[in-house]
């Protein structure tokens, strides 16, 4: 398993406006529920049917419990909370939801086992290159 990357050119519009360069993480594609739901199924003794109804269920009720200010800590997958971003005020009684809540987003927050993965690395090869 590694990560491939290729290299991209950027401009500096805020330095020296000097071009630079950055490594950016390329997908490779993108893993929908029938998937993991088969994928799973494969090494249990669920049916690939009963996985994706339970991934369902997981869906709904993460929205669910999200929605009602929850954390949802799934183990070794990691946490999940709501959040959002605010206009700032120069007087508290001017904030209000409708007014000053400018979107609403999902925080995630990965497991300790995953967080030491990450730290330890993870291999990584330039795209086009079959070495990893």
């Amino acid at each position: 398993m590694a990560i491939r990357y290729r290299i991209t050119k950027r401009s500096n519009s805020i330095q020296n406006k000097e071009a630079q360069y950055i490594m950016q993480a390329v997908n490779t594609g993108t893993i929908d529920l029938d998937f993991i739901s088969n994928a799973i199924s494969n090494e249990c003794s669920l049916h690939e049917v009963d996985v994706k109804a339970v991934l369902m269920a997981l869906g709904i009720k993460l929205e669910y419990f999200l929605q009602e200010g929850n954390i949802v800590d799934l183990g070794d997958v990691g946490k999940f909370k709501m959040g959002f971003q605010c206009k700032a005020a120069t007087d508290p009684k001017m904030l209000t939801p409708k007014r000053s809540i400018k979107k609403y987003h999902v925080n995630y927050q990965p497991s300790v086992k995953l967080k030491r993965k990450l730290k330890a690395g993870i291999a990584t090869y330039k795209e086009g290159s079959r070495s990893v």
